[in-house]
């Protein structure tokens, strides 16, 4: 992590002018799900960099993920509608957090974990995947904390 006093000498010192062989890019949020992710949730494709990629998740009101662990991304979510549960296990170390909107949380790569939608809205978060999320294969279904719905956002996965 990166003093204010560290990142004031860096902008001085011209460390940081920006990468020229990179263009900047601007999306709205897509009004339909790109796809769904292995979890069942659906997935709005926002943004990518050669460090992560972002994206915007939901999960119907009602609904409870499936449970899935990543081989290889760290993730970061922040809630910005909704309520509802996120379980997650490190070993012997697992914990349940409520998720209602201005909560951020990460998920290391080798986490399980598991979330569902509490009420009568839908629980939708933006995260940012690093690296950038590499494929389907990226998930491993895990036993879960909670029993997943059928289909807890269509279409399903």
């Amino acid at each position: 992590m990166h003093s204010n006093a560290q990142f004031t000498a860096g902008v001085a010192a011209g460390a940081l002018e920006g990468r020229p062989d990179m263009d900047f890019s601007t999306v709205k949020l897509p009004a339909q799900p790109t796809e769904s992710a292995p979890d069942g949730s659906e997935v709005r494709i926002l943004l990518s960099l050669p460090g992560g990629s972002m994206a915007h998740f939901r999960l119907a009101a009602g609904a409870v993920s499936k449970a899935v662990c990543h081989r290889s991304v760290d993730e970061l979510w922040y809630v910005v509608a909704g309520r509802g549960e996120m379980w997650r296990r490190q070993g012997a170390r697992e914990e349940v957090i409520a998720l209602e909107p201005g909560v951020c949380l990460s998920i290391p790569a080798g986490t399980h974990f598991q979330f569902r939608a509490h009420g009568s809205e839908a629980l939708a978060a933006v995260a940012v995947t690093m690296p950038p999320w590499p494929g389907a294969d990226e998930a491993t279904p895990v036993a879960g904390h909670y029993t997943s719905s059928p289909c807890p956002s269509p279409p399903c996965c």
